[in-house]
């Protein structure tokens, strides 16, 4: 597969054909729509990617991949519908946040139902001769995916700093810049981040 550009995807910016550049989930999320050739590919075209997309993101075990077969008959496809349009509803915001702006209240209103509906749970484990929370997916159906994609948006707003949001400067994904500067402008090294510094380098020969 690959990227707007027709970069290739490395192993280290992908994971079972999903990009995994954002660092951050919702950001990955959103990117699962990215442009390939000049146009919006869709990654996520049934529940069955959905649940490939959750293990490659490691919010759950492998045994989840296959499960959600068949997803008309299912009816997981109301679920999908309703995952995609939350996707394109972040991507917006995303963009807002991008250009200096603040999220919506429709977009926190949204978010709070689904943090109320889908409430994030956590487990003790016995790790290293101490003790670790973690959080506990074990998702039945695609709708319970709303639950760590709308935490992750919380933290992103609150924990971090939602201005360190990019797209980036040479194709169409987004991610979080964890610069020490923040002065990052492309997705990632292997993808964008090359290509940057040799046009950079070029600009500066021709100076």
């Amino acid at each position: 597969m690959k990227t707007a550009g027709s970069n290739a995807i490395t192993d280290g910016d992908g994971r079972d054909g999903f990009l995994f550049v954002g660092n951050q989930l919702i950001v990955d999320f959103v990117n699962t729509l990215p442009v390939i050739d000049g146009q919006p590919t869709e990654l996520l075209p049934d529940a069955n990617s959905l649940a490939r997309w959750l293990v490659a993101a490691g919010l759950c075990g492998p045994s989840l991949a296959g499960a959600w077969r068949g997803v008309r008959s299912k009816g997981y496809g109301k679920d999908m519908d309703a995952l995609h349009a939350f996707r394109e509803f972040a991507r917006s915001e995303m963009l807002r946040l991008e250009h200096g702006l603040t999220v919506s209240a429709e977009f926190v209103a949204s978010v709070n139902e689904h943090l109320m509906h889908h409430p994030s749970v956590s487990q003790l484990s016995m790790q290293g001769g101490g003790v670790l929370r973690e959080s506990h997916f074990a998702p039945k159906r695609p709708r319970d995916a709303f639950g760590p994609l709308a935490a992750d948006i919380a933290q992103l707003l609150t924990d971090r700093n939602p201005q360190r949001l990019r797209k980036c400067s040479n194709c169409a994904l987004h991610f979080v810049d964890t610069s020490k500067k923040g002065t990052r402008r492309w997705c990632s090294m292997a993808l964008c981040g090359n290509r940057s510094k040799v046009a950079a380098y070029a600009r500066r020969v021709r100076n």
